[in-house]
């Protein structure tokens, strides 16, 4: 930044993301907890954008897969179908922590690849009857599968332990009557 951005007043979107980034740091394990109310005391009082990279000193500016549990409302509903068509859940989006998703006569896609979570935990309830749905999940989440194939597959292919303290965990449990839920890694 040169000189002139840093004695820039500082927007409520700026501020917020120092907010986020302060939080990132400390799920990350880059920050300890108890710096943490310092910090966004700093945040909150900084008038300009100096102030609010003095407030984050010592710390990168969040990855592309960093925070992964955030502070904001889901952008999804909490029940999708494709029902005798289909459906596709996919970008940066925002999953709520109960969700589930119908496919019957049809088919749809769950891509969590680039989805941040509302909460730690999440439950996805997925129903194939005669359809199918395939679930993508990116490889620094944990993945629980507990589904049932009933003439049909539940797959649990990118089931995974992590054990990482603050890594988001999505299960995943339903029935495939008939059909398929299939999940898989990005790999």
């Amino acid at each position: 930044m040169t000189r002139h951005d840093l004695d820039t007043l500082a927007s409520d979107r700026e501020r917020s993301e120092a907010e986020e980034r302060l939080r990132a740091a400390v799920e990350n394990g880059r920050l300890p907890l108890a710096h943490l109310a310092g910090r966004l005391d700093e945040v909150h009082a900084a008038r300009t954008r100096g102030a609010l990279e003095e407030a984050c000193r010592g710390l990168p500016h969040p990855g592309p897969r960093d925070a992964l549990v955030v502070d904001r409302a889901p952008t999804s509903r909490r029940f999708v179908a494709g029902v005798f068509g289909g459906f596709e859940r996919k970008g940066a989006w925002i999953v709520p922590p109960r969700m589930t998703v119908w496919s019957m006569w049809g088919g749809g896609r769950l891509d969590l690849t680039e989805a941040r979570f509302s909460e730690q935990d999440t439950e996805i309830r997925a129903v194939a009857l005669w359809g199918g749905t395939k679930i993508i999940v990116p490889e620094d989440i944990e993945v629980e599968v507990r589904g049932l194939g009933l003439f049909g597959v539940f797959g649990k292919r990118a089931a995974r332990r992590i054990g990482k303290p603050g890594t988001p965990r999505v299960v995943i449990k339903g029935l495939a009557l008939f059909g398929a839920v299939v999940t898989r890694d990005t790999k």
